[in-house]
């Protein structure tokens, strides 16, 4: 199962690693800072530093970045819109993520690949399964988008399914809080902090980490959540080491 070897697999990656495959799920807000509508270049100079600082640990590392900060799917179909159509924009909205960032780590010389679930090959790569282990094998950072290619289907459900494809140890998502707490944090300041707690808790408690499915797709493999806030610096790479980061869903 996805989470069951952890460690030592990936060539030339640091002896104090404790997952070397990672996936990490991004959301497209994260991407549009204070501006809360679409890409903020400094924001993405930031995160590009965190997957870089990841990347040179020799962590095979996997990235699924949502659309929000362009249009939500579910959002636009609630305000009317084709729930189909809306979604395939948002899968779209991805796409132009995927390469924002993709851009930014080749400017700072980190080896890339964009796939995609949607063909656009005079854009980016076809998603097939075997090429991407490929990739990473060789020391390239993947950044999935469009998706899982399908509506009714969020990127938390397509960031568990790529993590679980690629065989990763974990999936991080990275978000704006330090991990997960009884209630939103934001809107409740006496919430509390929980460093661990189980799939089931997470999903009979209705705890917002991630959409149920999703969470359910990580229970049935074996794959471990760990919730962080991405605006902490080091803490990507503080998670991968094993250190207390966040909340550890397992």
């Amino acid at each position: 199962m996805a989470g069951d070897e952890q460690g030592g697999e990936e060539p030339g990656v640091a002896p104090n690693i404790k997952y070397s495959r990672v996936l990490l799920k991004v959301s497209g807000e994260a991407l549009a800072g204070e501006k809360g509508f679409g890409i903020d270049p400094p924001v993405v100079d930031r995160l590009t530093d965190e997957i870089i600082r990841v990347h040179q640990m020799g962590v095979a590392l996997g990235l699924v970045v949502g659309g929000g900060n362009i249009v939500r799917g579910t959002i636009a179909s609630q305000k009317g819109m084709d729930r189909v159509t809306a979604d395939y924009m948002g899968m779209l909205a991805t796409i132009i993520n995927a390469m924002a960032l993709q851009d930014m780590l080749e400017r700072k010389g980190v080896e890339t690949r964009v796939m995609t679930a949607i063909r656009m090959e005079e854009l980016a790569e076809p998603y097939i399964r075997r090429r991407a282990l490929r990739h990473l094998e060789k020391g390239r950072v993947v950044l999935f988008a469009g998706g899982t290619g399908n509506p009714y289907f969020s990127t938390d459900t397509a960031a568990v399914l790529r993590a679980i494809e690629m065989e990763s140890h974990v999936i991080i998502k990275a978000t704006k809080v330090a991990g997960v707490y009884t209630s939103d944090p934001v809107k409740n300041p006496d919430a509390t902090f929980i460093p661990t707690i189980s799939f089931h808790e997470v999903v009979s408690k209705e705890l917002g980490v991630m959409d149920a499915p999703a969470v359910s797709l990580c229970k049935d493999n074996g794959l471990p959540i760990i919730v962080l806030d991405l605006s902490q610096s080091g803490a990507v790479a503080a998670a991968i080491r094993g250190e207390p980061v966040g909340t550890l869903v397992s």
